[in-house]
């Protein structure tokens, strides 16, 4: 009885690791026009430029030279809370199938913004980055269907995500 139940552990901790050590895959296309709009946050990793975020909104644009304008809104420390705002630019890596983006806010610094997970209505996305250091769960709705939501955090347990950092964003 021993022996299995050390089997176990030691299986489980090895497909723990295999899992961690998969590289990060995105989506094999994304359709920017399908793509643009405004997104609400879901969940998050949270981040320091994030701190004290509440009501957190993404919406994308598609401007006529070629790259997505970025406009990130939350209001800070509570859902009524002062209205904080940052516009950015994002561009496509060439050859990603427009899932990879570089996003910028301030140059010269750009940020990594991969979409590893997208409903084919695009109702909702998962966006990473390559070191899973970042993650957003949006929707295009202030609540996400809790059953999808669960769906959707299995599915980050087994591309290798260490969700005990996620947090659920406050929605009004």
């Amino acid at each position: 009885m021993k022996t299995k139940t050390i089997a176990l552990v030691i299986s489980f901790m090895c497909m723990v690791t295999i899992s961690k050590s998969q590289p990060v895959e995105t989506v094999p296309h994304v359709d920017l026009k399908k793509y643009a709009g405004k997104w609400y946050e879901i969940a998050s990793f949270p981040q320091w430029f994030q701190k004290g975020c509440n009501c957190t909104t993404a919406e994308y644009t598609i401007s006529n030279k070629g790259y997505v304008i970025v406009e990130n809104r939350c209001n800070r420390d509570s859902v009524n809370g002062k209205a904080s705002y940052i516009k950015g630019k994002a561009f496509v890596e060439k050859n990603s199938g427009n899932a990879k983006l570089k996003v910028q806010f301030f140059w010269p610094f750009k940020g990594k913004y991969w979409i590893i997970d997208l409903a084919d209505d695009y109702s909702h996305a998962v966006v990473s980055d390559p070191a899973r250091k970042y993650l957003w769960i949006l929707c295009r709705k202030p609540k996400m269907d809790s059953a999808l939501y669960q769906q959707i955090i299995l599915r980050l347990k087994e591309k290798g995500y260490d969700l005990s950092k996620l947090q659920i964003t406050n929605q009004i």
